[in-house]
């Protein structure tokens, strides 16, 4: 399990997300900006430009180990900052409320995946 290519797939799954949220964005520029508006992001679409940005570039650090650490603390603020701002479950009535509060904790989750990367990055590093 410790192989560099299990590692790398192991990655690949913890970005997958972002990547293809990247690129859908990217194809659907208008639709992007329509999603910063729906959110609350003025002004929307040089959010939408940030969002794309981030979230394609923040994955090919992690991928190519080239700041992996502030790829995968971006990703993890990017991550908790957006997990705060769309899935506010406390806010919700029944039913929506339990698949949204799902949500929040599953991002909660990657947020933690996140800042393990940067950790083993940071002490590889320290290691060498």
């Amino acid at each position: 399990m410790s192989a560099p290519a299990v590692r790398w797939i192991a990655l690949l799954g913890l970005c997958s997300a972002y990547l293809q949220g990247g690129l859908a964005k990217a194809m659907d520029f208008s639709g992007a900006v329509a999603e910063m508006a729906h959110a609350g992001l003025e002004p929307a679409a040089p959010m939408a430009i940030a969002t794309i940005a981030l979230e394609l570039a923040a994955p090919i650090a992690i991928l190519t180990g080239r700041y992996r650490w502030l790829g995968a603390l971006a990703l993890a603020a990017f991550t908790l900052m957006a997990t705060f701002l769309v899935n506010r479950f406390w806010e919700m009535a029944p039913p929506n409320r339990m698949p949204t509060a799902n949500a929040f904790f599953e991002h909660l989750g990657l947020v933690g995946g996140f800042l393990l990367v940067a950790w083993h990055d940071v002490a590889d590093k320290r290691a060498r």
